[in-house]
C-alpha cells in the first residue's frame, strides 16, 4: 500500500481550490487594510495576512494530495515548509506595500511569494521517506512559471479598485497555487521506503482532519473579520471623502514638498481647472521667495512637533493672485510614506475687514482728538474774545492782560504737547544718571508738595543708574507723574520715590497715598483728554507714555481704592560708550 488514495477526488479538488481562494481573498483584505491604515496597525496586518495565507496553503496542500491520489507522510518537513511559506509571504507583502520607492516592487513581490509557495510544495514532497526519485525539470520550471505569472497577475488585479477585482485576484492566485501542486505531482516520481499500516493510516487521517479543520476555521474566521473590518473602513473612507470634498477649506497633502492631493475647494482657491494643474508641482512655486526657508524649516520640524498652526501664510494662485491664508499642518502618511496634511483657509476678506476696521478706528481716534482739541482750545479762546470786547468798550484793567496771557500760555502748552505726539522729532541723545534727574525733579516740586502738606520721600540707591535718552523729556515724565500725585492727595500724606536696577533695566517706583484709581479708569490711562481732574487736559500722561515708549521703556500702573496709586516706570540700563579717542589709544 503506497499511501491513501482519495475516494472523492472531485470533491477534494473543489475543497482545495475553495481553501486557496479564501486564503488569497483574506490575504488581499489584510494588504488593503494595511495600505490605508496608520503605522500603529502595520505589524498586525502584515503578520495576520502572512499567517492566514501560509496556514491556508498548508491546509490546501493536504486536501489537494488526497484529490491527486498522492501518498502522504507526516514529517518534520511539513512544519518547516509552512514556517518558510509564512516568512516569504510576509516579505512579499512588505514589498507590495512599498510605494514610489521601488520600480519593480510587484514583480519582486511576486518572485518572493512564488518562491515561498514553490518551496512549500516541493520541500514537503522531498521531505518524505524516499527510496527512489526521478525529476522532470521541464515540468518543475513550467510549474514555477505558471505560479509566477498567476501571482503577478493577481497582485496587479488587487491594486485595482472594486470588490470584484479583489475576488478575481483571489481566484487567479488560488488557481496558480493549485496548478503548481498539480504540475509538481507529475514533475516528481517518488518511490517511498515506508508503507502504511492500518493504525498509522487512521492516525494520519485524524491528524489530517485536524489540520484541515483548523486551517478552514482560521481562514473562515479571518475572512469574516477582514470582511467586516473592510466594510467598516469603507464606510469611514466614504465619510471622510464626503467631508473632504464638501469642505469649504482647502485640504491637501504634501509629499516630498510637492502636491500629492488636493480637494475641490483647493482647486477653486488656487484657480486650477483640474488636479493635474497642482499635483506633482513643488509647493514653493506657490509661495513668496522670502518665505521658502521658513516654510521648509517648518515642514522638516513637523517630524518632532507633529503639528503646526494655525498660522498665517501668503500663497500665489496659478493666475498670480495673492492669497492671505491661515493654515494648520499635521504630520501624516501617504502610501506608507511620511507626508504633511494641511488645511488652508482663505482669510483675504478678513484681512480686508481688519484693515477697514483699523482705518475706522484711526478715523474715530482722529475725530475724538479733533473734538478734544476744539473743546480745550475753545474755552481759552472764548475768554480771550470776552476780554477783547471789554477792552474795546473802554474798560482797561491790568488783571485782564494777566488773565489773557495765562490763557494764551494754556493754548501754547496744548499745541506743544500735541506736536510732540504728532511726529518723531530730532533730539540729542546722551547718557544720564536717573538719580540726578530725579533729584532735580524733586527739588523743583518740593515747594508745591509742602504747600499741600505732602512729604516726598526718596530712595535713590547707591549705584549709578545710566539711561540713554533726552534729559528734559525724561524729567517731564517724572514731573507729570509726581505733580499728578500731589494734586490727587488733597488730604496730604507722603509720596515715596524709589530707584533701583533690575537686570538690564532701571526701575522708578512713584507711590502716593491718594484715593486710588478704579480698574475701569486704569484701562483709560494715557488716552487723550481723559482726566480725573477738573481742569486737566489728559495730555500730560499721554505725552509721558509717548516719551517712555520712545525710550524703549514702559509704564505700569497699580492702584487700590482708598490706599493709593503706584506708577512703575522702566528704562533700559545703558552703560556710557567709551569716547573714540580713548578707544584708539
Amino acid at each position: 500500500m503506497n499511501g491513501t488514495e482519495g475516494t472523492w477526488p472531485a470533491f477534494f479538488l473543489l475543497l482545495a481550490l475553495s481553501i486557496s481562494i479564501l486564503a488569497s481573498y483574506t490575504m488581499f483584505n489584510f494588504i488593503g487594510n494595511l495600505r490605508r491604515s496608520n503605522n500603529a496597525f502595520r505589524v498586525f496586518w502584515l503578520s495576520g495576512g502572512a499567517l492566514v495565507f501560509g496556514i491556508g496553503l498548508w491546509a490546501k496542500h493536504f486536501v489537494a494530495l488526497m484529490a491527486f491520489g498522492s501518498s502522504l507522510f507526516f514529517s518534520w518537513s511539513m512544519a518547516v515548509s509552512v514556517l518558510f511559506t509564512i516568512f516569504f509571504s510576509l516579505m512579499a507583502f512588505v514589498m507590495l506595500t512599498i510605494q514610489s520607492t521601488l520600480r519593480h516592487r510587484v514583480a519582486i513581490g511576486s518572485i518572493i511569494l512564488s518562491f515561498g509557495v514553490g518551496f512549500m510544495n516541493y520541500f514537503t514532497m522531498l521531505g518524505q521517506p524516499i527510496q527512489r526519485l526521478s525529476v522532470k525539470p521541464d515540468l518543475v520550471v513550467a510549474s514555477l512559471l505558471v505560479l509566477f505569472v498567476g501571482t503577478f497577475a493577481a497582485f496587479k488585479l488587487s491594486e485595482l479598485p472594486g470588490e470584484l477585482t479583489k475576488w478575481l485576484a483571489s481566484v487567479t492566485l488560488g488557481l496558480a497555487v493549485l496548478f503548481v501542486q498539480m504540475i509538481g505531482s507529475r514533475a516528481l516520481s517518488i518511490e517511498y521506503s515506508q508503507y502504511y499500516t492500518w493504525d498509522k493510516l487512521i492516525h494520519d487521517i485524524n491528524l489530517l482532519v485536524a489540520i484541515v479543520g483548523f486551517g478552514a476555521l482560521l481562514i473562515l474566521t479571518s475572512t469574516w473579520v477582514t470582511w467586516y473590518v473592510d466594510k467598516r473602513m469603507n464606510q469611514m473612507d466614504e465619510r471622510y471623502r464626503l467631508l473632504i470634498e464638501n469642505s469649504l477649506d482647502t485640504i491637501a497633502i504634501f509629499k516630498q514638498e510637492k502636491w500629492a492631493f488636493v480637494n475641490e475647494a483647493g482647486l477653486r482657491m488656487f484657480e486650477a481647472d483640474n488636479p493635474e494643474d497642482l499635483l506633482g508641482k513643488p509647493i514653493y512655486s506657490f509661495l513668496k521667495e522670502e518665505d521658502h526657508d521658513a516654510a521648509r524649516e517648518r515642514l522638516h520640524n513637523l517630524i518632532f512637533t507633529g503639528s503646526n498652526g494655525p498660522l498665517e501664510q501668503e500663497w500665489y494662485t496659478l493666475g498670480g493672485k495673492t492669497l492671505h491664508t491661515e493654515i494648520v499642518e499635521t504630520m501624516t502618511t501617504l502610501d506608507n510614506e511620511p507626508a504633511v496634511q494641511v488645511i488652508i483657509r482663505d482669510i483675504s476678506e478678513r484681512k480686508k475687514n481688519e484693515e477697514l476696521l483699523i482705518n475706522s478706528e484711526k478715523l474715530y481716534v482722529a475725530g475724538q482728538l479733533a473734538a478734544g482739541i476744539a473743546h480745550e482750545i475753545r474755552n481759552p479762546l472764548t475768554s480771550l474774545k470776552g476780554f477783547l470786547q471789554l477792552i474795546a468798550s473802554g474798560r482797561k484793567e491790568t488783571s485782564y492782560y494777566d488773565i489773557m496771557n495765562s490763557e494764551l500760555d494754556r493754548i501754547e502748552d496744548i499745541v506743544s504737547e500735541l506736536l510732540m505726539l504728532s511726529k518723531p522729532q530730532v533730539y540729542e541723545l546722551s547718557y544720564y544718571d536717573v538719580r540726578n534727574m530725579m533729584r532735580d525733579t524733586v527739588t523743583l516740586l518740593e515747594t508745591q508738595a509742602i504747600l499741600h502738606n505732602i512729604a516726598i520721600e526718596t530712595d535713590l540707591g547707591r549705584d549709578v543708574l545710566w539711561v540713554y535718552g533726552v534729559e528734559n523729556q525724561i524729567k517731564q515724565v517724572f514731573i507729570n507723574v509726581i505733580k499728578n500725585a500731589i494734586e490727587a492727595m488733597i488730604d496730604g500724606g507722603a509720596i515715596r520715590v524709589k530707584l533701583s536696577r533690575e537686570n538690564d533695566s532701571v526701575r522708578i517706583r512713584i507711590s502716593d497715598e491718594g484715593p486710588g484709581i478704579g480698574q475701569d479708569q486704569l484701562a483709560k490711562m494715557g488716552q487723550p483728554f481723559y482726566t480725573t481732574k477738573e481742569k486737566g487736559t489728559g495730555l500730560g500722561l499721554m505725552v509721558s507714555y509717548k516719551i517712555v515708549d520712545n525710550h524703549q521703556g514702559k509704564i505700569e500702573v497699580y492702584s487700590q481704592l482708598g490706599r493709593g496709586t503706584t506708577f512703575e516706570i522702566r528704562f533700559p540700563f545703558r552703560y556710557p560708550e567709551m569716547p573714540a579717542a580713548m578707544k584708539s589709544s
